[in-house]
């Protein structure tokens, strides 16, 4: 309409008069122009070269081409994707804090481009995006993450994760905040986790109050999507979903195993119980020590809203007062194994706690669940890098992202440029032998470089 009426584009006020610090001027994004780059440039993320290999790995080119993202007239849209992952992996909380390494030649190489783009740029990308996009990529990069060896999935735990939006919106619902341990507005995302790896898989910010309780069945499709059947054994928390969605996953043969809410009617009958109803057993725990519990196993229990009997397992010495309740669709599996296939159900809060800490999970300001479901999506993809990245690097296959993040990914470093190869020269930190011993490939060609060369050399 501005257009139309002629109107000139409105003249940026200068930085002391927006309110925020000086910046400098900084160069424009856009695409890079490899045979003008400078013979040498200081970096300070030469670390964040190291997850190239494993980009490449999975494919990245094509994951971006599967999902449809958009380009604009500057910037390809494999950059923008990049220059929005380099801030996961260095760990800058906000989209907005761009600025922190926008104008580092090491970010920018990265990604293909001049500089990264500015705040603008990137917080308004997700506008232009819907929720089928973010599914393709993850149909795409699980398929690359399960052929890469760095996903089993026979047996998912699924989660949810409330949010927090930082303001004051009538739009958003109210869900239960763990943080704040309370309910208040806030954006309901979904996750999966491959249990045997600890791989995040999947994720979705695209939920209400109305669909959530569907999100189990919406996955079991997500998975048939990428492997061509329904997944084997979800594992999940009881307010996850209904005993109609239960069902429905029993009528597809998916197997589960969750939680019972105690009612008083359970808790008497279980009390009534003689003592040789109770099957004492070992459970192994972490560190070699293990706990003495006592079991109930009913095969056939039931319950108000589902159609058919099940079996569940009442639990005793788990540190309650009264006994835990698992139920099952699996009479096949041993009883321990079904109590420490749930135990394990928690290593799913670990990985949320890590993308909370690594990749800002918590620090998002959007009121708008499509604009949050990027990040997630970016969030999984992040996690997975560093997945493959730890596995390349001896004495780390159970390090943390963060741990990576602070001794390899943010070590500064030199870029040394020739006519088709980059050398990138990482500074000697304490961390270097490792580095030399790492399974990294000694020269790789970055298809986003126009068919340069990558080679590593440590000081």
């Amino acid at each position: 309409m501005i257009a139309e009426q002629g109107l000139p584009r409105m003249w940026r006020r200068p930085e002391a008069d927006r309110g925020g610090p000086a910046r400098e001027i900084q160069a424009r994004a856009e695409a890079a122009d490899f045979a003008a780059l400078p013979g040498l440039a200081e970096t300070r993320l030469a670390g964040l070269f190291l997850a190239i290999p494993d980009l490449i790995a999975l494919g990245i080119p094509d994951l971006v081409a599967a999902a449809g993202y958009p380009s604009t007239g500057k910037i390809p849209a494999l950059s923008y994707i990049l220059s929005l992952l380099a801030l996961k992996l260095t760990s800058t909380r906000r989209v907005s804090h761009v600025y922190d390494i926008a104008a580092d030649p090491g970010a920018a190489l990265f990604a293909g481009l001049t500089a990264l783009p500015k705040t603008t740029a990137l917080t308004t990308y997700s506008y232009r995006l819907e929720h089928a996009r973010q599914a393709a990529f993850l149909t795409a990069l699980d398929k690359a993450a399960i052929a890469a060896g760095l996903a089993a999935g026979e047996a998912l735990n699924l989660d949810f994760h409330a949010v927090m939006h930082w303001g004051d919106d009538p739009v958003l619902e109210k869900h239960y905040v763990p943080r704040r341990s309370q309910r208040t507005r806030s954006v309901l995302t979904f996750f999966a986790e491959d249990a045997a790896t600890h791989a995040l898989l999947y994720a979705n910010a695209d939920l209400s109050k109305a669909t959530q309780n569907r999100e189990a069945i919406a996955f079991a499709d997500h998975w048939k999507a990428v492997t061509g059947s329904d997944p084997a054994l979800l594992i999940f928390d009881s307010k996850l979903t209904t005993q109609a969605v239960l069902a429905e996953l029993d009528d597809r043969e998916i197997g589960f195993i969750t939680l019972r809410a105690r009612h008083p009617a359970i808790t008497t009958a279980l009390a009534a119980l003689p003592a040789s109803a109770w099957k004492p057993m070992t459970l192994g725990r972490a560190g070699g020590k293990t706990r003495r519990i006592k079991v109930h196993d009913d095969p056939a229990a039931t319950l108000s809203a589902y159609p058919r009997p099940i079996r569940q397992l009442a639990v005793t010495g788990l540190g309650h007062d009264q006994p835990t309740l698992l139920i099952t669709n699996q009479p096949q599996l041993p009883a321990r194994q079904v109590i420490s296939s749930y135990a394990r159900r928690m290593n799913i809060e670990q990985r949320l706690a890590e993308a909370i800490q690594s990749f800002g999970l918590d620090a998002l300001a959007g009121a708008v669940p499509l604009n949050v479901d990027l990040d997630v999506v970016l969030s999984v993809l992040a996690h997975t890098i560093c997945a493959a990245l730890r596995r390349r690097l001896p004495g780390y296959h159970a390090a943390t992202p963060d741990t990576l993040q602070r001794r390899f990914l943010n070590t500064g470093g030199i870029i040394e440029n020739d006519r088709h190869q980059t050398t990138i020269r990482l500074a000697r930190r304490t961390y270097s032998p490792i580095l030399r011993q790492a399974t990294l490939p000694e020269t790789i060609t970055v298809p986003w470089w126009d068919g340069r060369t990558l080679r590593y050399q440590y000081d």
